[in-house]
C-alpha cells in the first residue's frame, strides 16, 4: 500500500516523459501513444530471416536469399525495421550507454513478441562480444535486452556457455560475403546445450551472418530448433 502511494506521488511529481518528444503524456514506457505510432513496425518482412518488403508482398513471402538458401536459424523476429528513431535510440544505448533508452527498447520487443505470439524457448542466448570489444564498450547490449526479457517471460538467459572464439572486423564496415567469412569459425561453446529450442537475442540483424554462424554451431551440437529475436532489421547489403 506505501509503495503505491509512492509511486502514486511520483507519477504526478514527475510524470514520465516521452524520450522521443519530452511529452510529459508518456506511459510507463516511457514512449507516448502518437510516437509510439510512428515507430518503424517491421510490418512486410521476409517470413524467415525478417527482411523488411515492400508492402505488397504476401505475409508468407521469402527474400530471393532465403530461396536460394535458407539460413542456419529457423525464424528471424524483428520488431522494428533499422530506421529512424529505432537507430538512434539503439545508439544511444549502444555507445552512449544511455539506459533508459535500453529500458525502452526492451520493452518494445517484449511487447512485439507478445503481440505476435512467438513460440517461447527453453534458452535465451544473447549474441556475445569478443572480451576486447566487451572492455571497450562497458557491457554488452544483448545482455542487457536479454535479462529483461527472459525475466518477463521466465526464460532462462545464458551468457557464458557460446562465446567469440577470436575478435572479428566490425561487420558494419564489410559487404554481405564478406561478412559471412568474418564470422566464421568466430564462436564456440563453453558447454553442452540441453535444449531443443534456443533463441538468439540480439539489437539488430543486418545480413544475419552473425546470428547464421551461431545458430550453425548450435545445431552441430545438438540444438533442434535456434530462432533469432531482434530489435531491428537492415536491408541487406548487395
Amino acid at each position: 500500500m506505501v509503495y503505491n502511494w509512492i509511486k502514486f506521488i511520483q507519477s504526478i511529481l514527475f510524470p514520465p516523459q516521452c524520450l522521443l518528444c519530452s511529452s510529459t503524456n508518456a506511459t510507463t514506457m516511457d514512449i507516448c501513444d502518437p510516437c509510439l505510432d510512428e515507430l518503424p513496425h517491421n510490418r512486410h518482412y521476409c517470413r524467415i530471416c525478417a527482411l523488411p518488403l515492400p508492402r505488397h508482398h504476401a505475409e508468407t513471402a521469402m527474400c530471393g536469399s532465403c530461396l536460394q538458401q535458407a539460413p542456419s536459424f529457423d525464424h528471424c523476429h524483428a520488431a522494428f525495421a533499422y530506421d529512424y528513431p529505432i537507430s538512434n535510440l539503439i545508439s544511444e544505448f549502444k555507445f552512449s550507454g544511455k539506459l533508459q533508452s535500453g529500458r525502452l527498447l526492451a520493452n518494445l520487443l517484449i511487447n512485439s513478441i507478445e503481440a505476435c505470439q512467438l513460440p517461447l524457448p527453453d534458452l535465451i542466448i544473447p549474441i556475445p562480444l569478443h572480451r576486447s570489444r566487451l572492455r571497450e564498450r562497458g557491457f554488452n547490449q544483448a545482455v542487457e535486452l536479454a535479462r529483461p526479457v527472459g525475466r518477463h517471460f521466465n526464460i532462462p538467459v545464458e551468457t557464458h556457455s557460446c562465446k567469440r572464439s577470436h575478435a572479428t572486423a566490425t561487420q558494419s564496415n564489410l559487404e554481405k560475403d564478406a561478412r559471412k567469412r568474418n564470422v566464421r569459425n568466430a564462436f564456440r561453446l563453453a558447454g553442452q546445450i540441453a535444449h531443443d529450442h534456443v533463441v538468439l537475442l540480439d539489437d539488430v540483424v543486418t545480413t544475419g551472418s552473425t546470428v547464421g554462424e551461431v545458430a550453425r554451431i548450435l545445431k552441430l551440437n545438438g540444438v533442434r530448433r535456434v530462432d533469432v529475436w531482434a530489435l531491428a532489421r537492415t536491408p541487406s547489403l548487395p
